[in-house]
């Protein structure tokens, strides 16, 4: 520990500040301004290095926080990195889009503000690209044996760096025209550049991972040749069937779910020809009043990237009662906290409504031209209605962001003869295979929804998994069980 006291010294914990919000509106560059390194070495030294240090408790992948805090005040940022890089494959990714239970479960945080620590990690990463440190790390021996990765998310690409890194010939598969899933096709520029995939693409290439886009497994490959042509399989396809809302009128034409009207968006930025004659891609928030259904992450990501289209109004619905300004009862120091945020896309605008239901669609001439809704209440864990609070609201374009229900069967796991469990999701074991020998799974397809943390960590334990599969035994880490959950 490098300042016993630091905690004492710098009693507050800092952020960089966001661009000014008339600024920002008017490109798709990340929103946060540059951090002072004095700054950020004054958050370092906020680390009490804990006896018990509950942020590992809080993360997944088991990073050494305390450890890497320390290297920051230290001005060892080259060691730092190497502590970041033992137990997190790409920091780049949850360093800009993790929410950070670390930080929930900072101990510091019990009765101050808690250290930045996810401010910490993205820095280093950060240093550590623009120094020339990260470089590939091709291995040393080949094993002969092929891996299929399908999917190129978060857990898809990091079982395939551990999996390459083991000797191992791995191959990605994306459907996709491009590698990198929802983080290139669904995260907004503004919460994340695609620079830094692609320059982590770069990496994974010199090592010797083999990356396929635009081939859909399961139609253009069959789930037959996945077996010949390879020793083992990681399903990494992520939980990509969106929540729908089957009310009357969902039929009407300017009803999207989130992820149809994000992609279109990232696509404009990659400098697709995906533009009309007024330069709008084929769905988009241009001179519309939109309203979104749901109020979480995506909801914000469809309201920032409404926000710069040049929306004309944006309302978001939720069907959950406003959270309190400070952390709730309910959700005690180390869980996640329950308590109001306001995102980066939230402080440039738009109207959230919370408690409330929609009940129907309005539409003319087949397209939507507003909803009904009405106030809710829990009552016995069900929602109930407010007799007396039924309204309307126009609207021209309605996005729906209420999560996901879990991975699309249709396709490559019914052809591959997969178990699910009951709430739809693949079956796994203790070492992340399925009930199909040789098929393994990581990320959200097996684990539902969750969190870019647990789908990396997922990624690494399931490469632990295909290796001593392959090979008899492994050295890979293994930071999660396949029933491990968050902090409750």
């Amino acid at each position: 520990m490098a300042d016993p006291t630091g905690f004492l010294k710098y009693t507050h914990r800092e952020t960089p500040t966001r661009r000014p919000v008339p600024l920002r509106l008017r490109d798709w560059k990340e929103v946060y301004e540059e951090f002072e390194r004095e700054t950020l070495t004054h958050q370092a030294a906020r680390c009490m290095d804990c006896g018990i240090p509950f942020c590992h408790n809080g993360c997944p992948l088991g990073n050494l926080i305390p450890e890497w805090n320390d290297l920051v005040y230290r001005d060892r940022w080259q060691d730092a990195i190497e502590r970041l890089h033992a137990t997190n494959n790409f920091p780049e990714f949850t360093g800009r889009l993790c929410p950070a239970p670390c930080e929930a479960s900072c101990v510091l945080g019990i009765n101050h503000d808690p250290v930045t620590i996810k401010q910490v990690e993205v820095e280093i990463i950060d240093n550590a690209f623009d120094e020339g440190w990260v470089k590939p790390q091709p291995p040393h021996l080949l094993t002969g044996k092929s891996v299929a990765v399908i999917g190129s998310g978060p857990a898809g690409l990091a079982a395939a760096q551990q999996l390459t890194r083991a000797g191992h010939d791995v191959t990605v598969f994306e459907r996709a025209d491009r590698i990198g899933g929802l983080l290139r096709y669904g995260i907004p520029e503004f919460k994340m550049e695609k620079r830094h995939i692609d320059r982590r693409l770069a990496q994974m290439e010199a090592e010797g991972t083999r990356f396929r886009a635009g081939v859909n497994v399961g139609i253009d490959i069959t789930a037959e040749q996945l077996h010949t042509e390879f020793d083992a399989v990681v399903l990494a396809g992520g939980a990509t069937e969106g929540r729908d809302l089957p009310i009357p009128g969902r039929q009407f034409e300017g009803i999207h779910q989130a992820m149809e009207y994000l992609p279109w968006a990232n696509r404009v930025q990659q400098g697709d020809p995906v533009l009309d004659g007024d330069g709008q891609p084929p769905i988009t928030a241009k001179g519309k009043r939109v309203i979104i259904i749901g109020g979480g992450d995506t909801g914000a990501d469809c309201l920032g990237t409404a926000h710069r289209q040049g929306a004309a109004s944006v309302h978001q619905f939720e069907i959950m009662p406003r959270p309190p300004e400070s952390r709730a009862d309910s959700t005690p120091w180390p869980t996640y906290p329950l308590m109001f945020r306001v995102s980066s896309a939230h402080e440039e605008g738009g109207e959230r409504v919370f408690s409330v239901n929609t009940e129907k669609f309005l539409g003319h001439e087949g397209k939507v031209t507003g909803l009904r809704a009405h106030e809710v209440v829990m009552s016995g864990g069900k929602f109930e209605k407010v007799e007396g609070t039924d309204f309307e609201l126009d609207a021209d374009l309605v996005l729906l962001a209420m999560g996901f229900v879990g991975p699309e069967r249709p396709g490559l796991l019914t052809d591959l003869g997969v178990e699910l469990t009951d709430r739809g999701n693949v079956a796994r074991g203790d070492d992340f295979q399925t009930s199909v020998p040789g098929v393994f799974v990581a990320g959200d397809m097996g684990r539902g929804q969750s969190l870019i943390v647990w789908a990396i960590a997922e990624g690494r334990a399931a490469a632990a998994g295909v290796d001593r599969y392959l090979m008899g035994h492994s050295a890979l880490p293994r930071p999660i069980k396949p029933t491990a959950a968050p902090q409750r």
